[in-house]
């Protein structure tokens, strides 16, 4: 039987970070470009958690970095989702080309 190995999961997590860097600069939605930022966060837990169950198996420094960055991130979506709940009030759009008004 295969095991899965640190290259199997650190393969998955460059996916992942590609597939939200590439979501990132192609959309022009906020709401996708969120989830592309989310994706990107998510494969650098994945990263850490991974580093540290094959590298210190017996230290949780990787786990915690993993929950101090989900907080991190849940604080941000909740600031993000409020902005753009804002700017579509505003503007009727989520689009980032409508929204000119936020160029100083």
């Amino acid at each position: 039987m295969n095991e899965i190995g640190l290259t199997h999961i650190l393969f998955v997590s460059t996916i992942l970070f590609f597939i939200g860097v590439y979501g990132f600069l192609t959309r022009r939605n906020m709401i996708s470009m969120l989830m592309s930022i989310e994706l990107i966060l998510n494969s650098v837990n994945i990263n850490f958690v991974a580093f540290n169950k094959y590298l210190y198996a017996d230290k949780l420094d990787g786990t915690f970095f993993t929950i101090f960055i989900i907080t991190i991130a849940a604080a941000e979506a909740s600031v993000a989702i409020a902005i753009i709940i804002h700017l579509y009030r505003n503007l009727k759009s989520v689009d980032i080309d409508d929204a000119d008004m936020m160029k100083f």
